[in-house]
């Protein structure tokens, strides 16, 4: 499974942030499902913090809502940030044990988000295309992975970064024989 289920603390928060965001644009569930590509049904279970989202349901929901991910994750998020790799939950998980985590992310307008991704050896993240606009940016630290993005695939080493447009579909990939790690930074337009 791709994306697995966040922990309860971030589904409390989500349920909180989504019924709140909802609130101040006052939009209905179905405005909602409608600019979100996201089931009123699903909808229904995260307001009430009876569902786990994927991370391509949240990212979904930020770009509808046209915030950063991590102000619809968050709760109570204090202007001086720090995060570390370790507290950092796991927003994705790879079906190999390779994580994607959320570190944190400036505020509005044009956040930045900043991850630190781990992947096994052959694992992938395919990503569909976030709001119009989104660029993402990767340094590898360990390992080596491959982005593929609008049918072209570059392959970068430790040391090594890359950036691409990610407004449209796309997939970072270990494609090395060793655990990869690297840090991503998603611009995210307002």
């Amino acid at each position: 499974m791709a994306d697995r289920d966040v922990s309860s603390t971030v589904s409390r928060a989500v349920a909180a942030n989504l019924r709140a965001l909802r609130g101040r644009r006052n939009w209905s569930l179905d405005q909602l499902a409608q600019r979100s590509g996201v089931s009123k049904g699903v909808l229904v279970a995260l307001e009430g913090d009876r569902g786990n989202p994927s991370l391509t349901t949240l990212c979904r929901l930020a770009d509808a809502f046209a915030v950063s991910l991590t102000e619809l994750i968050a709760s109570g998020v204090p202007r001086l940030r720090r995060a570390s790799v370790d507290e950092a939950t796991p927003l994705w998980t790879g079906p190999s044990g390779g994580t994607g985590r959320l570190l944190l992310s400036t505020d509005p307008p044009q956040p930045v988000e900043l991850w630190w991704w781990e992947l096994q050896p052959g694992e992938v993240r395919h990503s569909e295309a976030h709001a119009r606009g989104t660029r993402e940016a990767l340094l590898v630290i360990a390992g080596e992975i491959g982005v593929e993005s609008e049918g072209q695939l570059s392959i970068a080493p430790a040391g090594t970064a890359i950036t691409w447009p990610g407004d449209k579909p796309h997939a970072y990939r270990n494609s090395g024989d060793v655990p990869a790690r690297l840090v991503l930074i998603v611009t995210v337009p307002q």
